[in-house]
């Protein structure tokens, strides 16, 4: 096998409207409807209005039910409430990952100082696929600060790396997942480089939130696009061109049939609307912020 990957696609974030947040979408579009397991990709870059009570911004309280909601914050903070009576607020550098199984309800808010510290909130969320056998499990909600990330440095010694699941190399991410995946970020100053190894099976994808790199064998990729590579290598290996913060992630296909509607993600049509019905009769709790 050979040691570079080849470029699958090049997915532009456009920018759209999802509520009252502008967000980015790479993933799905015409070009690629997911990328198994990873099924949605929003980047959010928002300031928060002083003339908005906090209790009223960011996301109110709504369902999930069949795959992982994941919160990578770059800047500002997370407040996360949920109805099996989760309360925790993380800031920039950490994650929230949220096993939604069999189906919780949740909020997104800006965190109580969001004011005092910028009044900025920019995040990615990505939705993971869960394995159809543990679709119905308990929920569970993994919150991890910025500095219980595990990091390395690139193999420059320049860029850091920061480890939020999976292995690379000797090093082990915290998450537990319900899917074999990786979930890495990058802060790289102009000149750092690295080369990314992992498994060939994985699925893989890179998404820049801002700066430039240069692919290995590839070229030049800008801020705002995810680069989707083929199966048919050991790896990818990048150069930053100008200060460059991304998230690469990759993960084992489930290879299952997947219903995505709403805020569920199942694998059939009759869950998605068992999903519907449990939602309405309460069972998957209450969330009174």
């Amino acid at each position: 096998m050979k040691m570079n990957r080849t470029v699958a696609a090049l997915l532009y974030g456009e920018e759209q409207m999802m509520g009252s947040m502008k967000i980015r979408q790479p993933f799905p579009s015409q070009q690629v409807e997911n990328i198994d397991p990873f099924i949605l990709l929003h980047h959010a870059d928002n300031i928060i209005p002083n003339d908005i009570p906090i209790k009223y911004a960011g996301v109110g309280p709504h369902p999930h039910r069949g795959f992982s909601p994941v919160t990578f914050i770059f800047k500002g903070g997370v407040h996360h409430r949920d109805s099996r009576g989760n309360d925790s607020t993380i800031y920039a550098g950490g994650t929230q990952w949220i096993n939604a199984g069999m189906g919780l309800i949740h909020s997104e808010r800006p965190p109580s100082d969001i004011h005092e510290i910028g009044s900025r909130m920019e995040l990615i969320q990505l939705w993971v696929n869960t394995p159809a056998k543990y679709k119905m499990d308990q929920p569970a909600y993994f919150p991890l600060s910025a500095n219980e990330i595990p990091s390395l440095k690139a193999d420059d010694g320049v860029g850091s790396i920061h480890l939020i699941a999976g292995t690379l190399g000797s090093v082990i991410g915290k998450i537990p997942t319900a899917t074999e995946v990786n979930a890495i970020t990058i802060d790289f100053k102009m000149g750092a480089s690295h080369y990314f190894k992992f498994p060939s099976s994985h699925n893989a994808f890179i998404y820049l939130l801002d700066g430039k790199i240069n692919i290995d064998d590839y070229g030049i990729v800008d801020g705002f696009h995810a680069v989707l590579f083929k199966n048919d290598g050991e790896g990818f290996g990048i150069k930053a061109l100008a200060d460059t913060r991304a998230l690469i992630m990759t993960g084992e296909p489930l290879n299952e049939m997947v219903v995505a509607q709403g805020p569920y993600v199942m694998n059939t049509d009759i869950e998605i609307m068992e999903a519907m019905r449990d939602y309405r009769m309460g069972k998957m709790g209450i969330l009174i912020e």
